[in-house]
């Protein structure tokens, strides 16, 4: 066994040899003796044998290879007796011996295949220093191979996640398509007015919102699909300003509920807004260059257009109030009507007063009654207006009065201006000769005696037709006003008067004295009396002590109500005029009912023959030149005020 161990030790030695040898190879021809071969092999042997031993010695946990066998035969030495024990030296020498020469006579012989054996495992040694140098590389990128790995597997899951989805797009390319396409769909149905279908759209693109709100594809098409809503509840809108009938308006209405874009309230007020804007279109359309035209169109559109969306509104929406009332306090939605109508009203009031002030002639009462009958359709929806149309009128028909009795005095004055009395004397007698024709029923003739004075002639002319034109739109209300105004144009033309006198006095004869004395006489006896007749008959007193409820016989306790008051006027041309002149005048009487056919107030005794004298000529007629009367005036409590024929006087030098 001693020999066995020697020998693998020999071998062993002979493999740490090779293990150790790093160099080429020796060439064959230059092999070493064989006794240094054998001597090499035995030292390995050698230092193989005492590695063992020390390991031994340090323990069994250290023992390397052939530990086992060590241990063995330890304890075989260990069984041995004394004598034995003496003898295994000298037996262990001569195994070792014979192992040693069994050692050199294996590598003598075999020693080629030793040093190839050496050879093969320098070369080993370097390939297995190649190895773990680049298994070394290989590890350093292993990390890399392995995100790259991972990479790999990640693409290609991706890959095949839309590979299914491919194949699943394919198989419902059909539905998606349609689902596609929804927004030009939709585009198409508004555009051509397929209201119903395009809302049917919208509804089921809701539906997807709710469903697949978080895929960007449905996300487009529903801001695709609102864009096409947007501009569908735009041309919905726009349907509303045109001149739409009842029944569109209901199916337009209905589209909109349907969107539940406006609440009732919000729906309400687009609907008047809308409305609105094309009842303005129609009224901007108007021409304003006459104001009559301009007011009689816009009265006919109130009236028809605005009554026609009345009946809309009240069609399409309900203002009745709820059986159960509401557990919140809802908003006042018939309000929003009512005070739309209120707006519309107010703004045509508006119109109707800038229109009047531009002026529109003699034609107030056409249009009053245009407008009464306007105010009396609207009662019917609960917006009766007239009641306000009174104030413009009278306030109209005051301002028109008011600027005729001014251009009346100012024309009486440029006439006064250029007025000489010398040629008053051929005027004088010739009224008799002039031709009167017969006087029309009601009609009230002024005095003749005012053809000798054409400045007087020509100022109660202008007043006529202020009369005249007042006499078409006259409420009793304007009673006061009009006498006020008379009365300051009275006292104007007296203070033109009394200039004329302080400029000419000087330079009168006896003659011109004379003359103007009975200038004046005709101014207090006969213009200002026939201008308190013609008051009494555009405001009878009948009418005004109706007015303020009163008898007619306690009027007077109020003063003088629509009268010119002489006395005041008398006054002021006291100083020019003789003593017997300051005598009370017939028109400074208290005023007295006058019929339908016009009369005279009582005179007294000394003026019955001057009188009847004025009754006569009065009864031949109307003299040529005077206003035409109204066409279709027969109505007898309606009179006509006469003028005073001036183109049938001599010319004045």
């Amino acid at each position: 066994r001693c020999g066995e161990r020697d020998t693998r030790g020999a071998e062993g030695g002979c493999e740490e040899a090779g293990r150790g040898w790093d160099g080429p190879a020796p060439p064959m021809a230059a092999a070493p003796s064989s006794p240094d071969v054998v001597d090499a092999v035995e030292a390995m042997a050698a230092a193989a044998e005492e590695a063992r031993l020390l390991a031994w010695l340090r323990g069994p946990a250290a023992a390397g290879p052939g530990g086992a066998e060590l241990s063995a035969y330890v304890a075989e030495l260990a069984a041995l007796g004394l004598a034995e024990l003496g003898r295994e030296p000298a037996r262990l020498a001569a195994e070792r011996a014979r192992v040693g020469a069994e050692t050199r006579r294996l590598a003598f012989e075999h020693y080629r295949a030793f040093i190839r054996s050496a050879e093969c495992t320098g070369r080993a040694g370097r390939g297995f220093g190649g190895i773990e140098s680049r298994l070394g590389s290989l590890l350093e990128r292993l990390p890399a191979l392995q995100d790259a790995c991972r990479n790999f597997v990640r693409d290609a899951e991706a890959i095949a996640c839309s590979r299914r989805m491919n194949s699943l797009t394919l198989n419902r390319h059909t539905e998606i398509l349609e689902i596609l396409e929804i927004p030009q769909l939709m585009d198409t149905c508004v555009r051509n007015r397929y209201y119903e279908e395009a809302l049917e759209l919208a509804a089921y693109v809701r539906r997807l919102e709710k469903k697949h709100s978080s895929i960007p594809v449905i996300q487009g098409i529903v801001a695709e699909v609102r864009q096409s809503t947007q501009l569908m509840l735009t041309e919905l809108i726009q349907q509303l300003r045109t001149n739409i009938p009842l029944p569109a308006c209901l199916r337009v209405i209905g589209y909109l509920r349907r969107m539940d874009v406006f609440t009732e309230a919000e729906l309400r007020i687009k609907f008047l807004q809308a409305r609105d804007a094309w009842l303005r279109s129609i009224q901007a359309s108007i021409p304003e260059d006459d104001p009559y035209f301009h007011l009689t169109k816009t009265v006919e559109a109130c009236r028809v257009h605005l009554f026609d969306i009345v009946t809309q509104y009240r069609a399409i929406f309900s203002d009745e109030e709820p059986l159960l009332a509401p557990e919140q306090p809802a908003l006042n939605e018939g309000a929003i009507f009512h005070g739309w109508v209120l707006q519309k009203v107010s703004e045509f009031l508006q119109v109707l007063e800038r229109d009047l002030q531009r002026g529109v002639g003699g034609r107030l009462d056409s249009l009053l009654g245009q407008c009464m009958y306007f105010g009396l359709s609207f009662s019917r929806v609960g917006a009766d207006f007239r009641g306000q149309l009174a104030p413009i009128f009278q306030r109209v028909a005051a301002t028109t009065f008011s600027k005729a009795v001014e251009e009346a005095v100012e024309k009486f004055q440029e006439e006064m201006n250029s007025y000489t009395l010398i040629s008053a004397p051929a005027v004088l007698g010739s009224a008799a000769a002039v031709p009167v024709p017969t006087a029309q029923p009601g009609t009230l003739q002024p005095p003749m005696v005012l053809l000798d004075f054409p400045p007087l002639a020509c100022f109660l002319n202008s007043l006529l037709v202020a009369f005249n034109d007042l006499r078409l739109c006259c409420p009793i209300a304007l009673a006061q006003d009009v006498a006020s105004c008379l009365q300051d144009a009275l006292g104007k033309v007296t203070k033109v008067i009394l200039a004329f006198h302080r400029a000419e006095e000087a330079a009168f004869s006896g003659r011109e004295q004379e003359l103007f004395v009975q200038f004046c006489t005709a101014f207090l006896e006969d213009l200002l009396p026939y201008l308190n007749r013609c008051l009494q008959l555009l405001f009878p007193p009948a009418q005004i002590a109706q007015a303020l409820g009163v008898p007619p016989a306690q009027l007077q306790r109020f003063g003088r109500l629509g009268c010119v008051d002489v006395a005041a006027i008398r006054e002021l041309l006291g100083p020019v005029l003789p003593a017997r002149e300051a005598e009370p005048l017939p028109g400074e009487e208290e005023p007295v009912l006058l019929s339908a056919v016009p009369t005279v107030a009582p005179c007294p005794p000394q003026e019955e023959e001057k009188e009847k004298k004025k009754e006569e000529e009065e009864e031949e007629g109307a003299v040529p030149g005077e206003p035409p009367a109204a066409q279709g005036q027969e109505d007898p409590t309606d009179p006509i005020v006469g003028a005073v024929p001036l183109d049938a006087s001599p010319a004045v030098s």
